[in-house]
């Protein structure tokens, strides 16, 4: 083994007695601090279409692998992920041994990225279109993690030195290799950056008519420019994107919220209920009701 297999090793060992601690029930789960959730799974999840927010998952345990168009990725206790905008892909989740896969999710706050970016001189990097990758976990990443669990067994460490944690984290992903597709996102210039303005609008906005037309115009490109870059970071085009984020939040609504399937519908944008139940269906392979009885089962 390297000199750092082994501390990594070890924190990898802390990381999971302290997730077995924390999250005891299956799921994702938020904490006491903000955008910091904590997941779990106790048995193996086959691929099923996923919506992330921008974040950086560390895994303490077993594994996942995402698939994007004809790009996969995996992201294990070797290998964190990074993800610099909202986007809709698809996951399997495996476990290890009978033991269950364990991982904290840290959800990117652009004000602290911006801030960072600018003191570490990133503002000028090269862009990038690769918006979510895998990165080998460093030492001083793990380090932090380590730290940052620990802080939320207690609400006065959380609520004190959790956002430090979380900044210092912020800044090892910034310095490592996947740097570069963090910055990408506070560019004002470039097709990276006029895509990421546009996703995050469709991303807050999804309920209003989509008019790419005008989003084009908005952001400087021709039509044809802005369907050719936008597929090039999401593996989709702007409808196709636009029509997973709805369903991925109506879905949220209904297991969370307890809505109806029409009324879900109509909160995201659709006009027709039973366009919604079609395009759900073939989304997540059951129709609303099927699909929200199964997940509330799983969940008990």
């Amino acid at each position: 083994m390297s000199k750092n297999e082994l501390p990594l090793e070890s924190n990898r060992r802390r990381m999971v007695d302290l997730l077995n601690e924390l999250a005891a029930a299956e799921g994702l789960h938020p904490t006491i601090l903000d955008g910091v959730k904590l997941g779990r799974a106790n048995r193996r999840y086959p691929r099923t279409p996923v919506l992330y927010e921008p974040s950086i998952y560390i895994v303490a345990n077993g594994r996942k692998k995402g698939f994007i168009g004809e790009r996969s990725f995996i992201y294990d206790r070797n290998n964190y992920l990074v993800l610099s905008v909202p986007l809709p892909f698809e996951c399997e989740t495996e476990v290890e041994d009978g033991d269950p896969m364990l991982g904290v999710s840290i959800r990117v706050d652009l004000s602290v990225i911006s801030e960072l970016a600018i003191k570490m001189e990133m503002r000028n990097r090269e862009e990038t279109h690769d918006c979510i990758r895998a990165t080998p976990l460093s030492l001083t990443l793990s380090n932090a993690t380590v730290r940052l669990l620990e802080s939320l067994r207690s609400p006065m460490d959380a609520s004190i030195l959790g956002p430090g944690i979380v900044r210092e984290i912020a800044y090892h992903v910034l310095a490592g290799p996947q740097g570069g597709a963090l910055a990408a996102v506070l560019g004002r210039n470039g097709p990276a950056a006029q895509i990421h303005a546009a996703m995050h609008r469709m991303h807050t906005q999804y309920a209003e008519p989509l008019n790419v037309a005008r989003i084009a115009e908005e952001i400087g490109m021709s039509v044809s420019a802005f369907h050719r870059h936008f597929k090039a970071v999401t593996a989709s085009s702007p409808l196709q994107y636009l029509k997973s984020v709805r369903l991925h939040k109506a879905r949220l609504l209904m297991l969370h919220d307890g809505l109806g399937a029409s009324i879900a519908a109509g909160r995201v944008g659709y006009e027709s209920p039973s366009q919604f139940s079609r395009e759900f269906k073939r989304l997540f392979g059951n129709g609303p009701s099927e699909d929200s009885r199964r997940a509330r089962g799983e969940l008990q």
